[in-house]
C-alpha cells in the first residue's frame, strides 16, 4: 500500500505517533488509509449538507475495514459570486481545488479518495485530481435541491430569481412577487435544480463511469442519497484491494461517452471547459474535434430547466442517467462499453433498468433536430466557439444582428438595465476570457436579464467569456482567441453585423479582411490591470478556451 510510506519500519515511528495523535488506534495502521476530499461549506448550498454524507462515507470506510480521514478543499458558489469581482475567482479555483487534493493525498500517501463534491467547479476539480494521482478513487456528488414552488408555480433558482428580476424590470412581476420568489425558489440543501454546470458534471461523471449509478440525479435530501455515500466508501476500499484506478475508467471512450451524453442532455457548455482540461491532465488525446465530429451524430433526447419545465427531480424520478445511457447504448454507435468504478461495465449496469418516455425521448424520436450543444466557427471564432443549442428557440437558428460592443459585463448590464438594447441587436461582451477578465466570468446575469426583459429570441449576445448552465437564449461563449490574445472579437465596433448560424455551425462578422486589418494596426496591446494575488498569477499561466482554459 501507498501508505506502508508513512507507517512501516523503524524509521516511521515519529510518523505512526503523529498517526496516532490524530487519534489513530494501533489496530487500524495496517489498513489503508481512505482520504475523504471534502468541499463541505456553510456557504453554498450545494454543499450544506455534507456533514451528514461525509458521516456515511466514513461508515462505509469503517465498515469495509479500512482507516478514513476527512480533509477539506475551497469552493466557490457561482450564483453568489455571479455579476461581480467575485465571478472572477469560479473557474480559477477548479485549479486551486485540485492542487488541494493532490498535496493532502500526496503529502500523506493515501490509499485512495472518495471524493465529495457538487457545484460547478468542484467536480471537475476532483475529477482532475484523481486523473492527477491516478490513485483509486470515487465521486460522490451530493445531489440537486428540491424544486421551489411559489402560488402553485414551479420555480427554480434561474427562473425564480436571475430571470425573476428581468420580470420585475420589464413590470411583469411586483416587487412583493420577486421578494416571495426569492425566499421560495431554492427550499433544500443541494446544486440547483436544472441542467445548468453542477448537474451537467454531476451527470457526465456517471456517465464516464466515475460515481455509482443514480449518484448525479438522487436529491440531496434523501434517504438515497445517504446510502450511496454509504456504498460509496465502501466500494473505495475495495478498488483499493481491486487496484482500479481512474485512468482506468476515464479514457478517450468514456470521455467520448460523457460528449455524447451532454449533446443529448442539452447540458451546460462549460463541459467543454472541463472534458478538456480531465483529458489533457490524463495525457488523453481529445480536442474540439471530437466535439464537432460527435455533434453531427447525436440528437437532445432529453430536455430540462432552464430550457423546459423538467428539472432534476423530474428526471430522477425518469430513470436518471441509467434510463438515459439505456436509450443510447447500442443505437448510438459511437457510444462504447467501458468500465465503471462498480467494477461492472456500463452495459451490465443499464440492461434492466427502467424509463419514462416521456422525460427520456427515444433516440428514433429525438426532442430537436440537433445536438444540445454545438461548436461554432468563422471569422469570429477561427479556434471556435460554444452555444447551448438545447436553450435557443428553433425560429432563432440564424439570426443576424447588430453589434452593439462592451469592453466588461458591467457596462452591457448598465446598458439593458437602461432599454439600450433591442430587437435586432446582437451585445458583444469582451475582455472576459480566462486571461482578460481574468478568470473567464459567466455571463448569467446578463442572459438572464435578456430573456426576463422578453428579448430571448430577439437579441444575441456573443462573448470570450463564459455563460452558466443555466443560460437560455441565443448566447455564445468561449469565443477564441479571446480579446486579450488579439482575437476578432476585439475588433468589432458597434453598427457591425453580425450572423449565427446553427445549422451551419458558423459566427461570422461582415467587415472585409481589409478593414480588419486597419483596426487591428490601432488596436492596444493588452494590459491586465488592477489584479493581484492568485487571479495575476492565474492569468499569466492560463490558456485558452479551446484548450479547457488549463494552466
Amino acid at each position: 500500500m501507498r501508505s506502508d510510506e508513512i507507517k512501516k519500519g523503524i524509521s516511521r515511528a515519529p510518523h505512526r505517533s503523529l498517526l496516532y495523535a490524530a487519534g489513530v488506534s494501533p489496530k487500524n495502521i495496517d489498513k489503508p488509509f481512505i482520504g475523504i476530499a471534502s468541499s463541505f461549506t456553510d456557504l453554498v448550498p450545494g454543499h450544506i449538507g455534507m456533514r451528514d454524507l461525509e458521516r456515511q462515507i466514513e461508515k462505509g470506510i469503517h465498515s469495509a475495514g479500512a482507516q478514513a480521514f476527512i480533509f477539506g478543499v475551497p469552493v466557490v458558489c457561482d450564483g453568489i459570486a455571479m455579476g461581480h469581482n467575485g465571478m472572477r475567482y469560479s473557474l480559477p479555483s477548479r485549479e486551486l481545488i485540485a492542487d488541494c487534493v493532490e498535496t493532502a493525498a500526496n503529502a500523506h500517501q493515501l490509499d485512495g479518495l472518495v471524493l465529495l463534491t457538487n457545484c460547478d467547479k468542484v467536480t471537475p476539480a476532483m475529477l482532475i485530481a484523481a486523473a492527477r494521482l491516478n490513485i483509486p478513487s470515487i465521486i460522490v456528488t451530493a445531489g440537486p435541491m428540491l424544486d421551489g414552488e411559489c402560488r402553485c408555480e414551479k420555480l427554480t433558482m434561474i427562473k425564480g430569481t436571475f430571470e425573476g428580476v428581468g420580470r420585475y424590470r420589464s413590470g411583469r412581476i411586483t416587487k412583493e412577487e420577486l421578494e416571495e420568489f426569492e425566499l421560495k425558489s431554492c427550499p433544500t440543501a443541494g446544486s440547483c435544480q436544472g441542467m445548468y454546470t453542477a448537474n451537467t458534471m454531476a451527470c457526465l461523471t456517471e456517465v464516464m463511469g466515475m460515481s455509482l449509478p443514480e449518484c448525479a440525479t438522487a436529491s440531496a435530501v434523501s434517504a438515497q442519497k445517504r446510502r450511496i455515500a454509504f456504498d460509496s466508501g465502501m466500494r473505495i476500499v475495495e478498488m483499493v484491494h481491486e487496484d482500479l484506478k481512474p485512468l482506468d475508467i476515464i479514457t478517450k471512450t468514456s470521455l467520448r461517452n460523457a460528449i455524447i451524453a451532454d449533446y443529448s442532455l442539452g447540458g451546460s457548455t462549460n463541459s467543454f471547459l472541463h472534458l478538456l482540461a480531465i483529458a489533457n491532465t490524463g495525457g488523453i488525446d481529445l480536442t474540439l474535434k471530437d466535439f464537432e465530429e460527435l455533434s453531427e451524430k447525436v440528437k437532445q433526447i432529453v430536455r430540462l430547466d432552464p430550457s423546459a419545465p423538467p428539472t432534476m427531480t423530474d428526471f430522477h424520478n425518469a430513470g436518471g442517467i441509467p434510463a438515459l445511457v439505456k436509450e443510447i447504448y447500442g443505437k448510438i454507435s459511437d457510444f462504447k462499453d467501458s468500465i465503471t468504478v462498480t467494477g461492472k461495465n456500463i452495459s451490465e449496469i443499464v440492461k434492466d433498468v427502467w424509463s419514462d418516455g416521456d422525460i427520456i425521448h427515444q433516440v428514433e424520436h429525438p426532442l430537436t433536430t440537433c445536438a444540445g450543444l454545438g461548436v461554432l466557427y468563422g471569422n469570429i471564432s477561427p479556434e471556435g466557439s460554444v452555444i447551448k443549442i438545447s436553450g435557443v428557440d428553433e425560429s432563432c437558428y440564424i439570426f443576424k444582428g447588430r453589434a452593439k460592443v462592451f469592453d466588461c459585463e458591467e457596462s452591457s448590464m448598465k446598458a439593458l438595465e437602461n432599454d439600450e438594447i433591442k430587437e435586432g441587436d446582437v451585445i458583444v461582451i469582451r475582455y472576459e476570457g480566462p486571461k482578460g477578465s481574468p478568470g473567464m466570468r459567466e455571463m448569467l446575469a446578463p442572459t438572464s436579464l435578456l430573456a426576463g426583459k422578453g428579448l430571448g429570441t430577439k437579441a444575441a449576445l456573443i462573448t470570450d467569456g463564459r455563460f452558466s448552465g443555466g443560460t437560455r437564449g441565443i448566447c455564445i461563449g468561449h469565443i477564441c482567441p479571446e480579446a486579450a490574445n488579439g482575437g476578432n472579437i476585439a475588433l468589432i465596433q458597434d453598427g457591425d453585423i453580425i450572423e449565427i448560424n446553427i445549422p451551419k455551425r458558423t459566427l461570422n462578422l461582415f467587415v472585409s479582411d481589409d478593414e480588419l486589418e486597419k483596426r487591428r494596426k490601432n488596436l492596444k496591446p493588452f494590459e491586465l490591470t488592477s489584479q493581484s494575488g492568485y487571479l495575476k498569477k492565474y492569468a499569466h499561466l492560463v490558456q485558452d478556451a479551446s484548450h479547457g482554459a488549463i494552466i
